[in-house]
């Protein structure tokens, strides 16, 4: 039986912290696991748009990535930072994704 993922403090980047940091570049973590309902919506914890600056009505920009013509994975971005944060945000993490 796979185990149950939960919230994690253990960065992706585990095996090489210092990489990451030596460039000033944060490690992404699991936060929380959130459900999709029926009509596809989804309610972020209260925790984490606290901690992100999201409120009511701000618009999130969704990045997603493909693998063999699936996606594989979904980024959310305040739509206001989009422009300049997108390449130096998810642009090593998805250097190094991609040379893995």
């Amino acid at each position: 039986m796979p185990k149950k993922v939960e919230k994690s403090d253990v960065p992706f980047c585990e095996s090489d912290p210092l990489k990451g940091a030596s460039r000033g570049v944060s490690c992404c973590k699991v936060d929380a696991l959130i459900t999709i309902d029926g009509r596809g919506q989804i309610v972020l914890p209260k925790d984490i748009r606290a901690r992100a600056g999201i409120e009511g009505g701000d618009k999130l920009a969704v990045i997603s990535w493909e693998t063999d013509g699936r996606v594989c994975c979904l980024s959310l971005i305040k739509a206001d930072e989009f422009g300049t944060s997108i390449k130096g945000l998810l642009g090593p993490m998805m250097e190094e994704i991609l040379q893995g």
